[in-house]
């Protein structure tokens, strides 16, 4: 357990489990413990008859800025490619057997914007902003987000996002599909909450199969997560990247 993540099920919201990020100070930038962390969570949840939904939430004006750069540079000067605990972390999401809800206020770069991507419903603060700045740090798209993303909200809405590195705000956001519903920053966490409570009140195997039913084929993400892995991996180790990594921390 790392305390940059905050993992609890909050009495006043029965059947939920919260997953918060909780480094504010590196605007919740996400480290290998962190994902380790938040695997772990969801892959109790599925265990876990008393946890019904999960809720992942950032703090005020932050959901993430994605991944830690030291630890990409890192990967990068070591040559190690992707993280294992990162995957883990996408595998788990994805193979997540109950409702995940997201509430984003603020910033949500890279991996905070396509999480969202695998959440059933995503609430999002009328001052929320989403980007995947990849290909301007020389890297590739994540999280089955290549697949996924299109889908959704179209080629262009998806080049847009995802290789031009065009940032979305909350309403781009919603009409993309990326989010369901905009709200007042200060309203965020507790209707994010509150929605989760009430998936989890609902009959759990009826929903399940509503779930199952509505989302995509697991195993096509899963392969698609893992094609771009090796991709994002061999990018890491490039020059290209290596130089835009240190370009960005010298800022």
């Amino acid at each position: 357990m790392t305390d940059h993540i905050i993992v609890e099920q909050p009495s006043a919201y029965p059947g939920v489990q919260l997953i918060r990020f909780n480094r504010p100070e590196k605007k919740n930038a996400i480290t290998r413990p962190m994902y380790r962390t938040m695997a772990d969570a969801l892959n109790a949840a599925n265990a876990d008859p008393g946890i019904r939904a999960t809720a992942l939430l950032g703090t005020e004006g932050c959901f993430s800025a994605g991944n830690d750069l030291n630890d990409f540079l890192a990967a990068a000067m070591g040559g190690r490619g992707l993280e294992q605990e990162i995957l883990d972390f996408l595998y788990a999401l994805v193979n997540a057997e109950k409702p995940v809800v997201s509430g984003v206020d603020g910033l949500a770069v890279g991996i905070g914007t396509t999480i969202h991507l695998h959440c059933d419903l995503t609430i999002a603060s009328g001052r929320s902003q989403f980007r995947t700045p990849f290909v301007d740090l020389a890297l590739v798209p994540e999280a089955g987000s290549s697949l996924v993303a299109p889908r959704l909200m179209g080629h262009q809405r998806a080049f847009a996002m995802l290789a031009a590195g065009e940032a979305f705000s909350a309403e781009e956001a919603r009409q993309a599909g990326l989010v369901w519903k905009v709200v007042e920053p200060d309203e965020v966490d507790a209707l994010t909450l509150g929605l989760a409570a009430k998936l989890a009140a609902k009959p759990p195997e009826a929903l399940r199969i509503a779930r199952d039913l509505i989302r995509p084929d697991r195993g096509e993400i899963l392969a698609r997560i893992d094609e771009e892995a090796r991709y994002f991996s061999a990018r890491l180790k490039s020059a290209e990247a290596r130089a835009a990594f240190e370009a960005f921390m010298r800022r």
